[in-house]
């Protein structure tokens, strides 16, 4: 029997309002619970690595060592390989894997990360497994997840929280999990992880050019990104409705007092000797 393969849709896409969140984000933004534990040496394997901006980070922080970036998606690798060379990167290469079944031997890696990844894919356990079956003893198996019930926002406002609504419907649809969150640490006991570090951090956008640029690639990504295919095709809101979500973005986004969190989850594990 072979291995599990991924059954979730992706919902979000790839498209330039979904890009302009995903190049925003940083090793320090996005994986600072990891940082600590990183050695010059290292062999890293990032998960649904995207345009490879964090990425590039973790291979610039193991400069003796190797990172490979994997994902889905053929096409966005090859902005991943444009980030790298713009930045002189040379100790980094990118592939194409699917997380619950990866082309790698055991004991593998020295990291292997996955950022805003398993809230996306069919079977988290499994992608724990498989992640813990690729790390060499002694190594770390590191994911951070968003989680959208636990997302929080001044002022209240109606649109905003229908928006949540509809999103984690759809993603559920999708086959995916979007309070993911709060369930990394129960995900990876099950996969029989043990060494556990679960931790929280959040991303706060309450400046006015965080409002502005907040607020516009969620106003985009509600009307011309994958999610509002993937909306229209599982007959989950009119047109009306997701126009009706993506103006309540802009107007939150105008708000002089506008205030916008989004929490995350963190487990770091590490693979017994």
């Amino acid at each position: 029997m072979g291995m599990p393969k991924e059954t979730a849709v992706y919902t979000h896409g790839h498209h330039e309002s979904v890009l302009r969140s995903h190049t925003w984000r940083t090793a320090a933004n996005s994986a600072a619970y990891l940082l600590d534990s990183l050695k010059p040496h290292m062999r890293i394997l990032d998960i649904g690595c995207g345009p490879g901006t964090i990425t590039a980070d973790l291979a610039e922080l193991v400069p003796d060592g190797q990172v490979i970036g994997v994902d889905r998606a053929q096409g966005v690798l090859e902005q991943a390989r444009a980030t790298a060379a713009a930045r002189g990167i040379t100790n980094i290469d990118f592939a194409v894997a699917d997380v619950h079944a990866l082309d790698y031997p055991d004991d593998t890696f020295c990291v292997v990360h996955a950022h805003q990844v398993l809230q996306h894919v069919g079977d988290p356990v499994q992608a724990l497994r498989e992640m813990h079956r690729v790390t060499r003893p002694g190594g770390f198996i590191a994911v951070r997840d968003a989680d959208y019930a636990a997302m929080t926002w001044y002022p209240a406002s109606k649109g905003l929280d229908d928006w949540l609504d509809l999103y984690r419907r759809v993603a559920r649809a999708n086959g995916g999990e979007p309070d993911a969150g709060r369930r990394l640490r129960s995900w990876a006991l099950a996969a029989g992880l043990a060494d556990i570090r679960a931790t929280s951090s959040t991303w706060t956008f309450t400046t006015p050019q965080e409002r502005a640029w907040w607020s516009a690639l969620w106003a985009d990504r509600t009307l011309a990104s994958a999610y509002a295919d993937r909306v229209a095709e599982g007959g989950h809101a009119t047109a009306e409705q997701l126009a009706a979500a993506s103006e309540a973005w802009r107007e939150w986004g105008r708000r002089t007092d506008g205030w916008f969190a989004v929490l995350h989850g963190e487990i770091l594990c590490r693979k017994a000797d």
